[in-house]
Formats: C-alpha cells, sequence, structure tokens
C-alpha cells in the first residue's frame, strides 16, 4: 500500500483523537456521559470545546481527502511520489489545524485549513 493511502488511515484516526481530547481535558467525563456523548460534548466550553470542534471539522474534511487520494490513485496520471508527498503535506496540514484550534489561534487555523483544502485540490490537478 502506498504511504497516500496509509494517509487516509491517518486522517481517519484524528477526529476521534480529538474526541478523546475534548472528553479528558474536560475532566468530567464519566460511563454516565458516554449514554449521551453527543449532549456532553455539546455542553463543553473552552479547549474541550475547541477540541470537539476540530473532531467535526475533522470528520468534514475526511470524505473530501480520501476522494482526491483515491481519484489520484485510480487515475494514475500523477507520480506516485506526488501523492504521497501531498498526503503527508495534508495529514500535517490537520495536525497543525488541530493544534491552531486547541490554542484558539482562529486566524492562522483558517490559514491551515485553507491550506488543506488547497492540497485537496492538487491531488485533483496533478491527476488531471
Amino acid at each position: 500500500m502506498t504511504v497516500a493511502l496509509w494517509c487516509i488511515l491517518i486522517a481517519m484516526i484524528l477526529p476521534p483523537l480529538c474526541a478523546l481530547i475534548a472528553k479528558l481535558a474536560s475532566g468530567r467525563f464519566g460511563a454516565k456521559h458516554n449514554h449521551d456523548p453527543r449532549a456532553f460534548l455539546d455542553t463543553l466550553s473552552g479547549l474541550p470545546r475547541r477540541a470537539h470542534a476540530a473532531q467535526q471539522n475533522g470528520y468534514e474534511a475526511f470524505p473530501a481527502f480520501a476522494a482526491a487520494v483515491l481519484v489520484a490513485d485510480i487515475v494514475g496520471n500523477a507520480e506516485q511520489v506526488t501523492q504521497d508527498v501531498l498526503g503527508v503535506m495534508y495529514i500535517t496540514s490537520r495536525l497543525l489545524y488541530i493544534i491552531c484550534y486547541l490554542a484558539d489561534w482562529a486566524i492562522l487555523r483558517s490559514l491551515v485549513w485553507f491550506a488543506g483544502l488547497a492540497i485537496i485540490v492538487a491531488f485533483f490537478v496533478v491527476s488531471a
């Protein structure tokens, strides 16, 4: 399997990692909250709420990234090393995005988000 395809798995794991951060950082997540974790997460504020928002954004961004990687892989017009580099760049952008979200660096977070979007577009461009 290629690095770019492994990046799909990594991108899939990042949102639940953010949820774990949200739950642990809240300091009050327990078994009773696990019956309705979405309602619990909606009550959070501060860093735990930002971690939850990063989780939600990760799930929103994931389909476009996965589709871009798969399209590039199926079409096969782009060099594999290009696909792999783009995949790693995307994962790096998502990690930076999460860091920016947790640190409450809103402007930088938005810039990093746009960089991630540009990387997704780049998958399609290099595959054309």
